[in-house]
């Protein structure tokens, strides 16, 4: 097609992620597979690797955003804009998941945190008791220093006694079919069942040598 010699591309084409050190493939590719194609980074600078012109340009490109072009008849055409994203990954997917403590009472506030080591970009994923309804709050922690680290921290706040169940967090590779999942069984109570009565002070003095014992009831 003379008037439109690239493919047009999809959202997904365009944006590439690329591990550290792999090489990329940047997709514009052209309806005549005899046009001379060139590749320039955003400093409009001329980019040599690689085409094939039923994939595109293959090479380990630095991290930036690139466009192709090429001439028909005279007339200069530019592809869509490719932006690559490279990202510091392991083949594994080392997750852990972990809860301030297990057992709550009615009206506390649940919190569970994933922690995906290693690797910068994922796809995670929760599920619990309370999804349906969307009780859960997310945030994500993006830690660099002094390791690659991602903590997603579920909260549940006024947590009910229908909050009891499994909570679980599946993470999934951004380059690779690789995933991993992480359960910690949660139990909610309607009301505290324990009462501890200490028979001492918040501050206790001993003298050297002395024996002094120290008694809780636990009701």
């Amino acid at each position: 097609d003379p008037d439109m010699p690239f493919v047009p591309s999809i959202p997904e084409d365009q944006f590439i992620l690329v591990e550290e050190g792999d090489p990329a493939i940047i997709p514009c590719r052209t309806s005549d597979p005899d046009a001379q194609v060139t590749l320039v980074n955003s400093l409009d600078k001329s980019m040599y690797a690689l085409y094939d012109t039923k994939q595109g340009f293959i090479g380990n490109f630095p991290a930036g955003s690139y466009i192709c072009k090429t001439m028909i008849k005279g007339v200069e055409f530019k592809s869509d804009e490719f932006l690559i994203y490279i990202i510091r990954a392991t083949p594994q997917l080392p997750v852990e998941i972990e809860a301030l403590k297990t057992v709550y009472k009615t009206g506390e506030t649940i919190v569970v945190t994933c922690v995906v080591f290693d690797n910068e970009v994922v796809n995670l994923q929760w599920n619990y008791p309370g999804k349906v309804k969307e009780k859960g709050l997310i945030k994500l922690d993006d830690i660099k220093v002094p390791s690659q680290k991602l903590v997603y921290t579920l909260t549940i706040p006024e947590a009910s006694v229908k909050d009891t169940g499994d909570y679980e967090c599946t993470a999934r590779h951004a380059t690779k079919e690789v995933k991993e999942n992480k359960k910690v069984v949660i139990t909610v109570h309607d009301k505290g069942f324990v009462h501890l009565e200490p028979q001492f002070s918040p501050l206790e003095a001993v003298n050297l040598h002395e024996v002094k014992n120290f008694v809780v009831d636990v009701q």
